[in-house]
C-alpha cells in the first residue's frame, strides 16, 4: 500500500503554495503539504530563514533547516523593496495557499495581509500560524516551543515523578500547529471546491497544545488537584509504563484485565492476578508502586531483549526503549519505507530522515531528496510564475545583492 508506481500520484497535484514561514511550525507544515504533492515555493528574506544558521551541522549547512525543507523552491527577496512586493503580489495571485508565521501585523504591513491578497485571488487559502493567533491578550507575544510548554500547561505533567516541570524531547509546541495547520488547509480547499472562495485561518501555538492535553482539564476538574509529572506512567491506566529488567528499562502496557491476567501468567507470577490490590483497573492504579515492584522482582531475571520475546510471544504489548541510533536500524521503520535519504550540497553526501508516514493506495509517497539553496530559485519561480522579464529581473536582483538584505521582519 502506498508504493510508488507509473499510476501513482501525489494528492494535492497542482496546488501551488506559497510559504513565508521560518524556523520549525511553519515549514514542517509546509514540507507536509509538499509530501502530499503540492509545489512549494518558499519566500525568504535575503539573510535567509534563520534556521540556515541553527544546527546541527555539515560541511558548513544546517541539517535542522535541511530536514524540514526538503523538496521546496527557494526565492530569496527583500520585501521592502516596492519591485519585490509587486514581484510577490503576482506569485500570490497564482498561488492557492499561503503559510506565513510572522507576528501578527507583519504580513499586513508589507501589503501582504489576507484583505490585500485575497481581493485580488478570491480563492486564495491564507494560513497565519502565530506563538498566540491574531487575536487577544497575548497576540503580539513572540513565541518558541518551550514557551508554548511552559504556557500550555503540556510542560507542568511531563517529567519525572515528583520532580520539575519538564520540555518534551520533541517540539511539539511547533510540531503539533504545524500538523493542525495542514489539517485546516486541506479542510479549506476541500471546502474551496464547492464555494470557489478561499479563507483566512488564524491559528495559534498555545491553542493547538492545549487542545492536545487529552484528559489533564478533566482529571483537575475531577480532582481538585492539579496534574502533575508521573514519570513513564499512566494517569489512569495500570500496568502502563516502563520497568527495569536486568539490563534496562522496557516499557509494558496492559490496558485490561485480559492483557493484565496474561502478563501475570508470561512473568511467572500467576498469584499477583488474583490479589485483591489489582483486582481492577481502578484498583492497579490506586496501588501502581506495589504492582510495579512486584513486577520488576520478575523482570530482573532477565534482559530487556529477552522480556521483549517472551512478552510479544503472550500478545502483551512490550517495546524495549529505543535509542535515536537504534532506529536507523530498525527493520520495521526500513520496510516501512520510513528512512529515507536526505542528499546535502556538495561533497557532503547524504543524511538519513523519516519519511512521509501518509500511505494510501495509489499514493505517490516518495518525498524529496533535498533541501534548497538560499535563492536558488528566484530567477527562474519570478520568470515562470510573476512574469518578469529578464531586463527588470537582473535589475531587482542586482539591487538586492547591492543592497542591506532587507528581511520581512519579525
Amino acid at each position: 500500500m502506498g508504493a510508488s508506481g507509473a499510476n501513482a500520484e501525489k494528492f494535492l497535484d497542482g496546488v501551488l503554495v506559497l510559504d513565508f514561514s521560518r524556523v520549525l511550525a511553519g515549514p514542517f507544515c509546509t514540507m507536509t503539504l509538499g509530501d502530499l504533492g503540492a509545489r512549494v515555493i518558499k519566500i525568504e528574506p535575503l539573510t535567509g530563514d534563520e534556521s540556515r544558521g541553527m544546527g546541527p551541522f555539515r560541511d558548513g549547512q544546517s541539517l535542522y533547516f535541511a530536514s524540514v525543507n526538503r523538496g521546496k523552491e527557494s526565492v530569496s527577496l527583500n520585501l521592502k523593496d516596492p519591485r519585490a512586493r509587486t514581484a510577490t503580489l503576482a506569485l500570490a495571485d497564482r498561488a492557492d495557499v499561503l503559510v506565513e508565521n510572522y507576528r501578527p501585523g507583519t504580513m499586513q504591513r508589507l501589503g501582504l495581509g489576507y484583505e490585500d491578497l485575497a481581493a485580488r485571488n478570491p480563492a486564495l487559502v491564507y494560513l497565519s500560524l502565530s506563538g498566540f493567533g491574531q487575536t487577544g491578550p497575548y497576540s503580539d507575544r513572540g513565541a518558541y516551543d518551550v514557551i508554548v510548554q511552559a504556557l500550555s500547561g503540556l510542560m507542568s505533567i511531563t517529567g519525572p515523578e515528583d520532580g520539575p516541570p519538564t520540555r518534551v524531547g520533541a517540539s511539539l509546541g511547533d510540531l503539533v500547529p504545524a500538523l493542525y495547520g495542514v489539517i485546516a488547509v486541506l479542510a479549506a480547499l476541500l471546502q474551496r471546491r464547492s464555494t470557489g472562495r478561499g479563507t483566512w485561518i488564524d491559528l495559534g501555538m498555545l491553542d493547538s497544545v492545549f487542545a492536545v492535553l487529552e484528559n489533564a482539564l478533566a482529571r483537575y476538574q475531577a480532582s481538585g488537584q492539579n496534574p502533575s509529572p508521573l514519570g513513564n506512567r499512566h494517569p489512569s491506566i495500570t500496568p502502563f509504563s516502563t520497568f527495569a529488567a536486568a539490563d534496562g528499562p522496557i516499557a509494558i502496557a496492559c490496558g485490561n484485565d485480559a492483557l493484565f491476567a496474561r502478563l501475570c501468567r508470561a512473568l511467572g507470577a500467576g498469584p499477583l492476578a488474583e490479589d485483591p490490590r489489582f483486582a481492577s483497573n481502578a484498583l492497579r492504579t490506586s496501588n501502581q508502586a506495589a504492582l510495579a515492584r512486584a513486577i520488576e522482582s520478575r523482570l530482573k531475571a532477565g534482559t530487556t531483549a529477552d522480556w521483549e520475546r517472551r512478552l510479544l510471544a503472550a500478545g502483551i504489548p512490550a517495546a524495549r526503549v529505543n535509542q535515536i541510533s537504534d532506529l536507523l536500524e530498525d527493520e520495521h521503520l526500513r520496510e516501512r519505507g520510513m528512512l529515507t535519504q536526505l542528499g546535502l550540497d556538495g561533497e557532503s553526501g547524504s543524511i538519513t530522515i523519516p519519511g512521509t508516514p501518509l500511505r494510501a493506495k495509489g499514493f505517490d509517497r516518495t518525498v524529496a531528496d533535498r533541501a534548497p539553496a538560499l535563492g536558488q530559485h528566484t530567477a527562474g519561480v519570478l520568470t515562470e510564475l510573476a512574469g518578469i522579464d529578464s531586463g527588470a529581473l537582473r535589475d531587482l536582483l542586482d539591487d538586492a545583492v547591492a543592497g542591506d538584505g532587507g528581511a520581512a521582519g519579525s
